[in-house]
């Protein structure tokens, strides 16, 4: 589902933010992505998105080969994949049904079809109760609890995460974790960026480590 062949990324200056990165992550596996600030990681997860692009090698995600996607291809693109932030990215001006409902309204889904869809997977999250409440009267868990939601919403086949857990208390990111291991169980691949050492043991899952733009390390 993921898959990095001998990938360079050069920023102006020079930078070189990857350096002959090579990866192959299957369908319904959990891997997580660790490195210190500055390795790379948000490089990494922007070219897997199709928000960046490689200066050589070649990056191939859901069955696209992004070096060589066409711009009219990319939301076609991002329909199959989930992307979940460390900052949640929701809409303060929406309720949390709203937010989750959005990748749906986009492409078009029909009204009776999302209202079905968003309840099923608010009900996934523990968030049912809350499905009419703004972001800003809600915990950073249940912030972060519907930013998965609307991640998931349109059942893509590839999630990441960056630093997910990054903002909450460690009762939370536990809950964060146990919701995106549910998700793995569903045939999801998910491929999640954290500094969190001690839940990456706890966790004993398949681990990436990048430092200075290289993967240095990759263990269960």
């Amino acid at each position: 589902m993921i898959e990095f062949l001998h990938v360079y990324k050069t920023y102006p200056g020079p930078v070189h933010a990857l350096k002959n990165v090579e990866l192959k992550i299957g369908k319904g596996e959990f891997v997580f992505l660790t490195g210190p600030s500055g390795a790379g990681k948000t490089t990494l997860f922007k070219m897997i998105s199709a928000y960046d692009t490689a200066t050589s090698g070649d990056v191939k995600v859901a069955g696209y080969n992004l070096q060589e996607i066409q711009d009219k291809q990319i939301p076609f693109f991002r329909r199959k994949i989930g992307v979940v932030f460390q900052d949640f990215k929701l809409l303060k001006d929406r309720t949390i049904f709203e937010n989750v409902a959005l990748p749906l309204l986009v492409r078009g889904d029909k009204a009776q079809s999302v209202q079905r869809r968003v309840y099923d997977v608010l009900e996934q999250v523990g968030l049912a109760h809350k499905h009419d409440q703004y972001p800003d009267f809600i915990s950073g868990g249940e912030q972060q609890r519907t930013a998965i939601a609307r991640a998931i919403i349109h059942q893509p086949g590839v999630l990441i995460a960056d630093e997910p857990t990054g903002n909450l208390d460690p009762r939370l990111s536990e809950e964060i974790m146990d919701l995106l291991e549910r998700v793995c169980s569903q045939g999801t691949t998910v491929f999640v960026a954290t500094h969190d050492h001690e839940m990456v043991k706890r966790r004993k899952k398949r681990t990436l480590e990048l430092k200075d733009g290289a993967i240095v390390g990759d263990t269960l």
